[in-house]
């Protein structure tokens, strides 16, 4: 069964531009169109060809207060693509903007930005890492980025078509005047938002959980469970979730529990003893990407050349140089993943291989 929608628009609504149609892009955009907001996406041109024909297609059907086993189309009228952020801007205003893209995408997605700054609205940052809004704010300004994150999994079947598979929620930074407004916005989208004091505590709280079991199971062809079920890698796994918290601390930030992620807790695991603290963070590397392998390793094998390991335990060594913080397993995590990606080495180097990658954790921590 499908539910299908025509554009509602009304002066009390959003005029919301929308970077990317992947699948965060995608799930709020096509969530804030079904609350009636006026969204505008910006894509490739292949893809907007595909989405003008065809429109998004959300399945929502895990959100209970949804009331439906219907999925969502939404008819290309109903919202506007365009392949350039100019053409994009001819249907501006904007109230805001959201901005989802991979990590390794930001540099080039500013550098197309920066002719448009002033007419640019504030933009919700939504990626993973805890840089990418520093980049935002150095090259459009500070007053055009709110801090965000989305532990909500989606999965995406196709251009402009997802699947709800975990609802949990989306936090918003306070401190910007539209703040407050745009949780309201994304609440009554069915989006679940929540409202945090403190932008760098939630981004590096949220940071903390793509951590989990991501880069070892890209460098060892292995399941967050088989990497949970071996004993010396779940202990390297307790490692390096440690060097982060030590890197944490060191710039004063509290762990923050995010929506539907007890990250407090999570934090406390690597405290206790491995036997106790093991099914808590099993679950939590299991269940926060839905059915999903971990993502460094669908960037690895999709063989795209390019890994987000560099913006989120790179960002772990990039602080801990900084405060003085030594972090050698998310260090050798980092260079052997990039490694990989780079094709300097062969993914045949470490697949089912764990002794060998934890000797060289042994020579890191020795050197």
């Amino acid at each position: 069964m499908q539910s299908s929608i025509a554009a509602i628009k009304t002066s009390e609504k959003l005029n919301v531009l929308v970077f990317g149609a992947g699948a965060i892009g995608t799930y709020f955009g096509g969530s804030l169109i079904l609350a009636g907001h006026n969204i505008v996406f910006v894509e490739q041109p292949k893809m907007v060809t595909e989405l003008r024909e065809r429109g998004l297609r959300l399945d929502l059907t895990v959100d209970e207060r949804r009331n439906t086993k219907e999925v969502f189309v939404i008819e290309s009228r109903s919202f506007v693509i365009e392949p350039s952020l100019e053409d994009a801007l001819r249907f501006g205003p904007f109230d805001v903007a959201l901005f989802a893209l991979k990590s390794f995408d930001t540099a080039a997605a500013l550098e197309g930005m920066k002719p448009f700054a002033d007419k640019l609205p504030p933009i919700l940052c939504l990626s993973n890492g805890v840089e990418n809004e520093q980049s935002i704010a150095q090259t459009l300004g500070a007053d055009k980025v709110i801090y965000g994150t989305v532990t909500t999994a989606i999965g995406r079947r196709g251009a402009g078509d997802i699947v709800l598979e975990k609802l949990r929620g989306v936090g918003v930074a306070a401190g910007n005047p539209l703040s407050e407004k745009l949780v309201s916005a994304l609440d009554g989208a069915f989006l679940k938002s929540r409202l945090y004091p403190e932008p760098l505590g939630m981004k590096w709280s949220k940071m903390l959980t793509n951590l989990i079991a991501n880069p070892s199971s890209a460098i060892l062809n292995m399941t967050a469970a088989q990497v949970f079920s071996n004993k010396k890698l779940y202990k390297l796994e307790i490692e390096m979730l440690s060097e982060c918290l030590a890197v944490m601390a060191a710039q004063k930030l509290q762990v923050t529990d995010l929506p539907g992620v007890p990250v407090k807790a999570l934090a406390l695991a690597t405290k206790l003893p491995l036997w106790l603290s093991k099914p808590f963070l099993a679950r939590a590397a299991g269940s926060g990407r839905g059915a999903k392998m971990p993502s460094f390793h669908i960037d690895l094998y999709s063989g795209r050349g390019q890994s987000e390991v560099e913006y989120l335990h790179g960002a772990v060594v990039r602080a801990g140089r900084e405060f003085n913080i030594s972090t050698p397993v998310n260090e050798m995590l980092t260079d052997t993943l990039l490694a990989l990606t780079n094709k300097e080495i062969p993914l045949e180097e470490y697949a089912n291989q764990p002794e060998k990658l934890l000797s060289k954790v042994k020579g890191q921590k020795s050197a």
